[in-house]
């Protein structure tokens, strides 16, 4: 194959996303009874993915779900799909998110006993975000919408219902910002959209702890190593939204976008806090600091890879 072409597999059934189908009575489609996970790779290898397989199980005991699949089964499928969209042969790095939903069934929120899982795999380009947001950085609002609680549906649990962080993110590009920060019903930090936020307090890299729930993100964990290693001290504390006030840099991190620097912050009330252009020294260490991290993952786990 001399082209690439972004490429699904529905259960063992793999086309061009254009053409792939599911059915319209599947749960995951009308309820977002589903889970999921997002990893990218760099020469083909998958970043971080045993760490992925791990989170998608703790996922899937969250909600009550039996994947149906080992992570052998899956790790198949997961390159047949991948030849398949031309990418191996290419060697062309891709984005890969794969979905487990609860299956067919009657309209009814409790699950039929007869259902039985789907499993969707998506091939794609991996994502390019605007130069601006690493050369200057991304704009980001704190809004209105808060951040389910944990006890009402868990933000670890990564599924496939993000209307919460749909309509923060709605509310943010409203406001003329790039994304959203979303707060917790105590004005506690949570994260952004899609994404786990930094910030630099008081010389002090941070980000928000589990007291307010967000997503345990494995770039975030992997940002925490990647400072130790190097003798940068990072924590997670409960971050207040008064408390950003005093914030002199600030980085969203997430598979996709890496370490990506904020540039301007706006609070509620319409108040706007600008960070140094491209990231401050902190923000430009992390970045440092993970890509090495990065590069000797890829070193250890070559034997992953996908191509």
């Amino acid at each position: 194959m001399s082209e690439f072409t972004s490429t699904t597999n529905v259960d063992g059934k793999i086309t061009p996303t254009t053409e792939a189908r599911i059915p319209v009575m599947d749960r995951g489609f009308l309820y977002g009874d589903s889970i999921y996970e997002v990893f990218r790779t760099y020469e083909g290898i998958p970043l971080f993915y045993d760490e992925h397989w791990r989170r998608f199980e703790n996922s899937a005991a969250l909600i009550h779900l039996s994947i149906g699949h080992t992570k052998d089964e899956l790790t198949e499928q997961i390159r047949a799909t991948i030849r398949a969209s031309g990418a191996a042969q290419l060697k062309r790095d891709v984005y890969v998110r794969y979905v487990v939903t609860r299956g067919e069934g009657p309209i009814d929120l409790l699950p039929h006993s007869g259902t039985r899982t789907r499993l969707v795999i998506i091939v794609k380009e991996v994502p390019t975000w605007n130069p601006i947001f690493y050369s200057r950085g991304v704009d980001v609002a704190i809004v209105g919408t808060r951040r389910n609680p944990k006890h009402a549906l868990d933000p670890n649990i990564k599924g496939g219902n993000y209307l919460n962080n749909v309509l923060g993110v709605l509310e943010a590009s409203a406001r003329g910002a790039d994304d959203c920060l979303m707060l917790d019903a105590e004005d506690r930090i949570t994260e952004a959209s899609n994404s786990n936020v930094f910030f630099v307090i008081d010389g002090k890299l941070v980000t928000p702890s589990q007291s307010a729930a967000n997503l345990r993100g494995l770039t975030k964990a992997a940002i925490h190593e990647a400072c130790k290693a190097q003798g940068l001290n990072s924590s997670e504390v409960e971050i207040s939204a008064a408390a950003v006030a005093g914030a002199s840099e600030c980085f969203l991190s997430s598979s996709t976008r890496e370490i990506m620097p904020v540039h301007k912050l706006t609070a509620e009330d319409g108040a706007a806090r600008e960070f140094p252009e491209g990231g401050g020294p902190i923000t430009r260490r992390v970045q440092a600091y993970y890509r090495e991290y990065v590069r000797a993952y890829l070193r250890d786990h070559d034997a992953l890879s996908m191509f």
